[in-house]
């Protein structure tokens, strides 16, 4: 972002691209993971000088700090011909989690979305909130397989489930029957 604030003006159609989008995905990672990093990169086209010209930039958000294998992979196509811009998304996660058992996490997940060729801002946004709504859908989904603290905010004791009967908590609090 600093270097197109430098140069002024785009010297070329993949420079403006690349420069609004990444300042875009900066933006986009501040607020979204205070501690990631992110970067966007050329993937073909590094010739691309103007109209006409088919290229593909590519945008690596990272946000695990001493595991380098979690990360979004964002290939975006512009297609210059067709006036359009097909996104790829891979996303690659690793966790490993401790709480009186053993919890492993792998996922993977792939995406793919399409939106109108605009000028370099107008697309970077676009870009972003593509982004931004993928990314919120599939850690949403994931929230939902986590299992939860109970109300009183302690651990569940895996080791005596069987001193529990739901129905028989619930007719104590309830003061039903006897």
């Amino acid at each position: 972002m600093f270097l197109c604030i430098w140069v002024g003006l785009c010297n070329s159609l993949l420079f403006c691209f690349r420069c609004a989008l990444d300042g875009e995905i900066l933006r986009y990672v501040g607020e979204a993971y205070p501690k990631g990093v992110c970067s966007v990169y050329c993937g073909n086209g590094k010739d691309a000088e103007g109209p006409g010209s088919d290229f593909e930039l590519v945008v690596v958000i990272s946000v695990a700090r001493h595991s380098p294998q979690n990360f979004w992979l964002w290939s975006i196509e512009f297609k210059d011909e067709v006036q359009m811009l097909e996104l790829k998304g891979k996303l690659q996660v690793g966790a490993h989690y401790f709480e009186k058992g053993n919890v492993q996490l792998d996922a993977k997940h792939e995406c793919k979305d399409s939106t109108i060729f605009q000028s370099s801002e107008d697309s970077a946004i676009t870009i972003g909130n593509i982004i931004r709504q993928h990314e919120a859908e599939y850690l949403a989904s994931l929230e939902d397989l986590r299992r939860k603290l109970p109300v009183t905010r302690t651990l569940f004791p895996w080791q005596n489930t069987l001193q529990f009967s739901l129905t028989r908590d619930i007719t104590k609090e309830l003061g039903i029957g006897k």
